[in-house]
């Protein structure tokens, strides 16, 4: 099996969300409206949760948190 077909299990990506709401002093439910992804979404997202992404969401988060896609998105050993 491929590591992409091994979805099933933890990815190593780690999201920053948490941290940069709280640098910019921003709530989720903000961010939400800024982006038009629900909170329920961006729950997931935030608590490592999240399978996949679009580009667009992902973009449209950068862009009101002002920062790099890098900023929010790690890779953890």
């Amino acid at each position: 099996m491929t590591p992409a077909a091994a979805d099933d299990g933890p990815t190593g990506i780690h999201c920053r969300l948490d941290e940069l709401l709280a640098a910019r002093g921003m709530t989720l439910t903000r961010l939400s409206e800024l982006v038009g992804v629900s909170v329920v979404n961006l729950s997931v997202l935030k608590n490592d949760r999240a399978r996949a992404i679009r580009y667009s969401t992902l973009g449209a988060i950068c862009r009101a948190l002002e920062c790099e896609v890098g900023d929010l998105l790690t890779v953890e050993p």
